[in-house]
């Protein structure tokens, strides 16, 4: 952040906005406005140049053929690569999840590359597809309370060495890879399968992103009734019985 004025970035929503994703930039943008900050929001459409400058960079899910051509753009731009160089954080979604990865399966069913920018493969899945509510422990280094969303995908996520699990899920399947992993890691970036949207069901992962562009250890206080509301309606339908 600087010249005192946090820039958001949504990458590609003409492309990867399909199961609601956007409302995590909503919910970003709320949160630092909250606080006092001046938040400048730039949507960025597939014909754009990315710009290199953000503060906090979120990409979300969608169809296959939509996600290889952003995966296509963002690798020929290469100005999120260099985002993240500089520092930048980045929050991303299922499709957007696996674009971040080494690579991934395509419309096409060939494996496309993606950036790089986590440590993680994503394959097709053989069984059923992954849909539902899933309640998942977040990785206790990140100091927040237990992860809600909602899994729609086909895809299953190996994380290599330098990723690091977002959670542990209790119900629901995550990455699909039958360890009970959801999501995935590093400093900056994030990657996870969750809709929901998912800052909507887990604001304190906004404040995260936030302390983090920040380089804060902590905001001040803003109001969670409505996002409390939320999230214990959502934790309890995921723990009824099916």
């Amino acid at each position: 952040m600087s010249d005192n004025q946090l820039r958001i970035v949504w990458i590609y929503p003409d492309l990867l906005s399909t199961y609601g994703d956007q409302g995590n930039v909503l919910v970003v943008e709320r949160r630092a406005r909250q606080r006092g900050l001046d938040v400048a929001r730039l949507d960025v459409r597939s014909d754009q140049p990315i710009p290199t400058s953000g503060d906090i960079y979120l990409i979300g899910g969608g169809e296959d053929r939509p996600q290889r051509l952003a995966a296509e753009r963002l690798r020929r731009d290469a100005g999120l690569a260099r985002a993240v160089e500089n520092g930048a954080i980045v929050f991303s979604v299922c499709a957007g999840y696996q674009i971040l990865g080494h690579e991934f399966i395509n419309d096409l069913g060939q494996r496309e590359p993606g950036l790089g920018l986590l440590d993680v493969v994503s394959v097709r899945g053989e069984g059923e597809r992954c849909v539902g509510d899933v309640l998942g422990d977040i990785d206790p280094r990140l100091g927040l309370p237990p992860l809600t969303g909602f899994e729609n995908h086909q895809g299953v996520t190996h994380l290599g060495p330098t990723a690091r699990p977002l959670a542990q899920v209790r119900f629901g399947n995550g990455n699909g890879t039958g360890d009970g992993t959801e999501g995935a890691y590093n400093d900056t970036v994030f990657g996870t399968y969750m809709h929901g949207p998912v800052l909507a069901r887990n604001p304190l992962i906004a404040d995260l992103l936030l302390k983090l562009a920040l380089d804060v250890n902590a905001l001040p206080p803003t109001d969670d009734r409505w996002y409390e509301a939320l999230r214990n309606e959502r934790i309890a339908a995921a723990q009824q019985p099916a």
